[in-house]
Parts: C-alpha cells; sequence; structure tokens
C-alpha cells in the first residue's frame, strides 16, 4: 500500500454538499481491478473514479468509474468531477480550452468556460417511445395512473435510462416511488414560463434491494435534454434543477451547438472541492 492524493468533489453546484459527491484518487497507477472495485464499495458514494495516463495521444488523461458493485464506461457527473480533480492536481490539457478526457467509452471532450465544465453528452444506445405496458408498468412503480405520464422515450446512453414526462415540475416533486426493481428510471416536468429552471429531473435506481434517489444525474440529464431538445419543448441555453426533494441544489447547464446531425449538446455545471488529502492503497 501507499499513500496516493484523494479529493472528494460535489459536482454541478457552487455551494458545498449541495451537488451530487465524487470520490477521485488522483494517482491510480498500479492498482487492480478488484483493488479499484473495493475501494469504491468502501467509498460507498455513488461513483469513484481513478486517475490514470492516457492510453491514446489525443488525451489529456484516462479514468477509470466505479460504483459500488461495478466499473462503468462512461458516467455524467464522474466525468466533471475528474475534469475538475485533474486540474486542480496540475493537470495541463493539450488544448487549454479543451480537455479530452478517456474512458470505457472512449474519447469525452470537456470544456472550460465562466459557467464551469461541460461535457458533449455521448450519442444515445436507445431511444424511441417506451411501449404502454412498461409506462404503466412505470406509473404504478411511481405511484401514478398511467394518464399522469404524458410522454415517455428511452433516454439510453449507457446506464439504461427510461424517462417520462409529467404534467409540471411541481408534479415530478410530488413523487414517492416505490421500489424500481431493474429498471433506472428518470422523470421530468417543465416549470412555467419565466422560472429560473427550464424542468425538475428526478432519478431513481436500485441499490441493495431499495429505490435510491440520485442528487444529480449527468448522463440522465444528457440524454433528457437531447429528447426534449428534439422535440422542441425546451430551447437552449438553459438550466435545469434536480436534488430539490433531497435538500441538494443541483443545477445543469444545457448548451446546443450545430445544426441538424453535426449538433453537439453540451452538459456543463461547476464543481467544488469538500476533501483533500491521501489515502493508503
Amino acid at each position: 500500500m501507499s499513500q496516493r492524493s484523494f479529493l472528494q468533489i460535489d459536482v454541478f453546484t457552487d455551494t458545498p454538499y449541495r451537488g451530487n459527491p465524487l470520490a477521485v484518487v488522483v494517482d491510480g497507477e498500479g492498482l487492480s481491478s478488484d483493488e479499484m472495485q473495493q475501494f469504491a464499495n468502501w467509498t460507498n458514494l455513488s461513483e469513484t473514479a481513478f486517475l490514470l495516463a492516457p492510453t491514446n495521444p489525443a488525451a489529456d488523461y484516462r479514468v477509470r468509474i466505479f460504483t459500488p458493485t461495478v466499473e462503468l464506461p462512461f458516467a455524467g457527473h464522474p466525468t466533471l468531477g475528474s475534469c475538475h480533480a485533474w486540474l486542480a492536481s496540475g493537470g495541463i490539457p493539450q488544448d487549454p480550452a479543451m480537455v479530452v478526457q478517456e474512458c470505457g467509452a472512449g474519447l469525452v471532450r470537456v470544456r472550460r468556460s465562466a459557467e464551469g465544465l461541460a461535457f458533449a453528452a455521448p450519442a444515445l444506445r436507445r431511444s424511441g417511445q417506451v411501449d404502454d405496458a412498461l409506462v404503466g408498468r412505470v406509473a404504478t412503480i411511481l405511484g401514478l395512473d398511467r394518464s399522469d405520464i404524458v410522454d415517455s422515450q428511452w433516454v439510453d446512453n449507457g446506464p439504461g435510462w427510461v424517462a417520462v414526462m409529467l404534467r409540471d415540475a411541481e408534479a415530478v416533486l410530488a413523487v414517492r416511488p416505490g421500489f424500481v426493481d431493474d429498471l433506472d428510471i428518470g422523470v421530468v416536468g417543465l416549470y412555467p414560463a419565466g422560472s429560473p429552471f427550464a424542468y425538475e429531473v428526478r432519478g431513481f435506481f436500485a441499490k441493495d434491494g431499495n429505490t435510491v434517489e440520485d442528487p444529480v444525474t449527468g448522463s440522465l440529464n444528457a440524454s433528457v435534454a437531447q429528447w426534449l431538445l428534439g422535440t422542441q419543448r425546451v430551447a437552449a441555453p438553459y438550466t435545469a434543477s434536480q436534488g430539490t426533494v433531497l435538500g441538494r441544489a443541483g443545477r445543469v447547464r444545457i448548451e446546443c451547438e450545430g445544426v441538424g446531425d453535426d449538433t453537439d449538446v453540451w452538459v456543463g455545471g461547476r464543481c467544488v472541492t469538500c476533501i483533500a488529502g491521501t489515502v493508503e492503497l
């Protein structure tokens, strides 16, 4: 074992302890997959990231992302938090305006601006309408009538999200779900025109036989943005809110550039370092 630099980052917030925490081992070199997985299980956060030297010359750094039980090829808040940790630890990108992260899903661009960091949303692995039987099942899980769901969509960019839209943000905040079982469920509802936020997002998944609500979810916000922008329910730039029911203040900035198939959706927010020190690994 040796001492390794460690940071705990709060992502999608500029106020400590109001976003989504991420554990980052700044120097993950020499650790086995089992050692990484064991440490991620110990932190018991939704994700723990390990920074490594890149294997692709186009990348600035490489990251491996673990939940307490599995490794993920990509996740949103670990992407921003890892980039923040890498820069805070002295990382210098090849391009001052754009950091390139290497992960299991390939290369991910992360840009820096006055609004914080933002990653380019990955392509959806699955999209389109959800069959009515599954929508009915989701409604039951959420404690809703089928008629409360005004639209649905597969918004799977890796974690497997299925999303449903309710009549408004107030209805989203009122949801009290049962056990989600094998589904990762996103719920979204628009705020009235003139509100500081375009919509409220909530994300639910199963962990240890219980339903867990994610404080702020980069992957879900990325795919929901692609859905709602594509159906012209919202217009970028805008800010989405998440974590309200949990007492968090997640703020996700969505921007859009390009036209048609060349459009990039950028998912961004601020990050703050809450813990800095070393760990024995």
